[in-house]
């Protein structure tokens, strides 16, 4: 095995802990108790198997997926895109891809969504994709707006869109946040702030890329996802490293 094929484990340290009071969800969420460990079932570590054929023609495009006949959501248009890649910096094709997001308002079309802003009649928020060969996905949206949260008195959540990535079983599913660049609400943000690695936070921030935007129509942020290793994304489920 060559060098760059090495193995390369997972900084942990760079992981925020459970319980970290200046986000204050975690003091009743972080575990009292050590965790156990348990077996996973065969149908854990062996499904599902996604295809292509259950990916429909736009599922990639939230700005068109919700909309009504004529409609359009509000808000300004962006693609987002990237590579899935694992510690050696190789593609991971045929990788799961989902996002959900709030709408241009920064309110999600959820039930318990209560913010007091605009529902947006021509936008659902969620979509998904598989990678390519290269470990290539991409989907159109558009920007989500930030929103406050019952945390300290006047905290904000920057923009930010949620992502999930499926390996080949239940059990290899992880969760994180991707945010924008130049996003003034970044260094404020009590979630965020749990990541101890100023590096690592920098990881999970889109660059804007021109190169892939659509002149006078449509902006592009890039944002790839690394599984493991030194450079991997931070992933909210998966603390102790995948």
């Amino acid at each position: 095995m060559t060098a760059d094929r090495e193995f390369v484990a997972r900084d942990t340290a760079a992981h925020p802990q459970a319980l970290t009071p200046i986000y204050k969800t975690s003091v009743f969420r972080a575990p009292h108790r050590p965790l156990l460990s348990l077996q996973n079932s065969l149908s854990e570590v062996t499904g599902p198997a996604f295809g292509q054929h259950e990916i429909g023609p736009l599922d990639n495009d939230l700005v068109r997926n919700y909309a009504r006949a004529g409609g359009a959501p509000v808000g300004e248009r962006i693609i987002v895109h990237g590579r899935v890649l694992d510690g050696s910096a190789r593609p991971v094709p045929g990788v799961l891809v989902e996002f959900w997001q709030a709408n241009a308002a920064g309110r999600y079309r959820h039930r318990n969504d209560n913010f007091d802003a605009p529902i947006d009649p021509n936008f659902g928020g969620c979509g998904r994709c598989l990678t390519d060969a290269e470990g290539r996905y991409a989907f159109r949206t558009v920007k989500p707006g930030p929103y406050p949260y019952r945390n300290r008195v006047n905290d904000w959540r920057p923009a930010h869109i949620h992502f999930s990535v499926f390996g080949s079983g239940f059990a290899q599913r992880l969760i994180t946040q991707m945010y924008f660049e130049g996003d003034p609400l970044i260094r404020h943000d009590s979630i965020l702030q749990t990541v101890p690695d100023p590096a690592a936070r920098e990881r999970l921030v889109a660059l804007l890329d021109l190169n892939a935007s659509v002149p006078l129509h449509t902006l592009a942020y890039r944002w790839d996802i690394v599984l493991r290793g030194a450079r991997s994304t931070l992933f909210e489920n998966r603390l102790q490293g995948n």
